[in-house]
């Protein structure tokens, strides 16, 4: 789960602002089932975060903001720079970017964060948190002339391999984590590195507003219980879809080489090997997979998904995906999060979970998530304009979150429980009434519009 998101010049972010989800002392007595405990302290956090705002205030740099930490985290940067994108409206350029992450793996709380100009990663740390105090796994500097040193005292029986990684110290522009990643298999980093390292590949998932899930068929075939799920959910949201039609039909190489263009052919048979679990899934049209696995000799299977509608006559019409509307789709592809929020300990950031859903939807899916998901370091962070979740029988005031720009253009959060608000008052009148801010300013309407009627 994750405690605490810090960021400062990046995007719309220019002096450093917090995203926490510690629940407030002062609800006690509010949704106690929407807490989870943060290990070795007394405190709570949030199973879930709304995060409102006007469009442009900076909700989705929140959400874009953590996925570039997830790939300094994960990914090699080759002879790439940092990549970071700087807060452009003040004279920011010259000025490290910097974030901190509190995110609790493996029944533990860590810290993991760093500090970055274009060319290389000034400062990273990943740090242990422990009843207040900080045990330091592993600290990384890089000097003006890009010498990377660690010092990495804190790691538990670092293997050998670990030993002489952090003499080396990796490329400059390159975390460390993301070096270890890279350079080492799992049994030479260790059950704690190793941790961590899962966390952000495997718990931590960013699903963005145009984002398709890509290997919706595999997992409907692969998962227990996500088919009978995904088509209880489509029949109760009445989207006309009475179920889900799932196939896998066995097909040559030379069809392979008919569904996929030379060098993309090229490029998924050459990552077979460094897969896992030997297999890999291709996203193919209108629905369609393509899975290749490799088990001794190679086989290939396209996947298919069609949508079942029942007819006047009481048979049944499929439907390519492509032929459902973009809310069904959306649906697809935000189903998978229940299911698997249901059965482990994950993280799920969705961006404008509202994209194309109704609102009553959204508030299903949400309520969906509260009652059956609990139990567990679950947790759903999602940014919206939907309104009707603005609602205290439904989330907790420390919950709920707004963004809103200064004057100078810069990003800034704050919760709904800084404000003195009763339990009973209707909150989503009072937040379209402005009273919270991070809603629009509409100017003079009537006056652009009769300009505007001057000049045709």
């Amino acid at each position: 789960m994750i405690v605490s998101f810090s960021v400062s010049n990046f995007r719309s972010f220019f002096m450093e602002e917090t995203f926490s989800l510690v629940a407030s002392n002062r609800l006690s007595d509010s949704h106690t089932d929407h807490l989870a405990p943060i290990p070795n302290t007394k405190e709570k956090v949030l199973r879930t975060g709304v995060l409102y705002g006007a469009n442009g205030a900076g909700k989705s740099n929140l959400f874009k903001a953590l996925q570039y930490v997830k790939s300094v985290a994960l990914q090699s940067r080759g002879n790439a720079r940092t990549g970071r994108e700087v807060f452009r409206l003040k004279p920011a350029i010259d000025q490290p970017s910097s974030f901190d992450l509190q995110f609790i793996a493996e029944d533990k709380l860590y810290r993991f964060g760093f500090k970055l100009d274009d060319q290389r990663i000034l400062e990273e740390w990943l740090v242990e948190v422990t009843g207040g105090r900080e045990r330091v796994l592993y600290e990384r500097i890089t000097d003006n002339k890009g010498q990377v040193s660690v010092e990495a005292r804190g790691l538990t029986s670092p293997g050998e391999k670990l030993v002489a990684l952090a003499t080396v110290g990796g490329p400059q522009n390159q975390s460390f984590l993301a070096t270890i990643h890279a350079t080492l298999s799992p049994s030479d980093v260790g059950e704690e590195l190793n941790g961590v390292l899962n966390w952000f590949k495997k718990s931590l998932v960013l699903i963005g507003p145009d984002q398709f899930f890509g290997q919706l068929g595999n997992a409907l075939l692969e998962r227990t219980g996500l088919l009978d799920l995904t088509n209880e959910f489509l029949k109760f949201s009445s989207t006309g879809v009475d179920h889900l039609i799932v196939s896998k039909t066995q097909i040559s190489p030379d069809d392979v080489r008919n569904l996929l263009p030379e060098r993309l052919f090229s490029e998924v048979m050459g990552n077979i090997d460094k897969d896992e679990n030997g297999s890999t899934c291709v996203q193919l049209s209108q629905g369609n997979e393509l899975l290749i696995q490799r088990t001794g000799e190679d086989q290939y299977f396209q996947i298919q998904i069609q949508a079942a509608h029942q007819n006047h006559e009481g048979g049944v019409e499929a439907f390519k995906l492509n032929q459902e509307s973009d809310g069904t789709r959306r649906l697809l592809n935000l189903i998978p999060a229940l299911h698997h929020l249901r059965n482990s300990s994950a993280v799920y950031f969705i961006d404008e979970i509202d994209r194309s859903l109704h609102p009553m939807l959204v508030r299903t899916f949400l309520e969906s998530f509260l009652k059956s998901c609990g139990g567990g370091h679950r947790q759903i962070i999602v940014t919206t304009h939907e309104s009707n979740l603005l609602d205290q029988d439904l989330l907790r005031r420390d919950e709920i979150w707004f963004a809103e720009k200064d004057q100078g253009g810069s990003t800034k959060l704050y919760s709904l429980v800084d404000f003195k608000v009763r339990k009973d008052l209707e909150i989503r009148k009072h937040y379209l009434e402005g009273r919270f801010g991070a809603i629009p300013f509409f100017g003079d309407i009537d006056g652009l519009l009769s300009e505007r009627g001057k000049t045709e």
